[in-house]
């Protein structure tokens, strides 16, 4: 199972999910949701179930990832966060990622799966981009609570001083099978790096691959690599984490937030709120370092 997918763009983004806009938050106090929409009825329907129902990925280790109904990870901390800030019980609603974000997005947050699963009252880990709000009017896209970043993680005794694709010519590397990073790495001069890159189901794997001698250097999420240290307990000292940007790929990453029903602009402000509060009262940095992560302004 692939990570969540890319969505559609304009011709001239192929990769547009890594070409983010962080200005949200200003939205919710400037311009799509009324002062004094507090008490709407989509909260009201929400609050009356006594129920979060929160829609993550399945297979998106270190977000939200295991077997089964077993789903773990900081997405899953910070839904159990979330529905405890608003006084609800937590129903989670774990699902396979489509071939597209705009299929995840109608299935899970606007319309429901056709074969009756969702939708759930709030998506998490979508990506908080203008091109994908262009193309999904039926829901709203706010609250980014982190930020992916692509990089080079590597043993520094291997590689060391990268500072462009050329410095991986000759090395062993992995990724993740279906991702964007894979693509590019795998294209990257013309294909000049092809023949070096070996594929895995994930990217933690291939996280894991590094810290097992296998490759020199993956090409992955920092949260993926640092959940893989995390996971194996090793000393991070031998280990680089090199941020890299190669063309088609945006230098900074890429903010992750959340998403509702367009119209459900009460419970987007509710759910804001609650995640302003996990903030400000130290809980969410605590999720991050209970799962291994850096905490990365998004």
């Amino acid at each position: 199972m692939t990570r969540p997918p890319l969505f559609d763009a304009p011709p001239h983004t192929a990769l547009s999910r890594r070409r983010l806009l962080a200005a949200v938050p200003a939205a919710l106090a400037t311009g799509w949701l009324p002062a004094h929409a507090t008490e709407l009825q989509d909260l009201d329907k929400v609050r009356a179930s006594g129920t979060l129902k929160v829609a993550v990925y399945k297979d998106n280790a270190p977000y939200s990832g295991g077997p089964g109904n077993d789903v773990q990870g900081l997405d899953v901390s910070l839904a159990r966060g979330l529905a405890r800030e608003l006084n609800l019980q937590l129903s989670l609603l774990p699902f396979d990622a489509g071939e597209k974000m705009n299929d995840d997005l109608r299935n899970m947050v606007w319309r429901g799966h056709y074969l009756g699963y969702g939708p759930a009252d709030v998506m998490l880990h979508v990506p908080v981009d203008k091109y994908l709000m262009a193309q999904n009017r039926q829901t709203l896209i706010f609250a980014p609570y982190a930020r992916e970043v692509l990089t080079v993680f590597h043993r520094l005794d291997r590689l060391s001083g990268i500072r462009s694709g050329d410095d991986l010519h000759n090395q062993t590397l992995g990724a993740e099978r279906g991702s964007g990073a894979a693509s590019i790495l795998m294209g990257y001069r013309g294909g000049m790096l092809r023949d070096q890159v070996r594929i895995y189901p994930s990217g933690t794997e291939a996280a894991q691959a590094v810290l097992q001698g296998e490759v020199t250097a993956a090409y992955v999420t920092r949260a993926q690599a640092e959940a893989a240290m995390f996971a194996a307990r090793v000393d991070r000292t031998p280990y680089g984490l090199t941020e890299l940007g190669l063309p088609g790929l945006a230098d900074n990453g890429w903010p992750i937030g959340m998403a509702v029903k367009s119209e459900h602009k009460a419970l987007a402000l509710a759910l804001e709120a609650a995640l302003q509060r996990l903030r400000d009262k130290g809980e969410l940095l605590a999720m991050f370092r209970e799962h291994g992560l850096t905490m990365v302004a998004p």
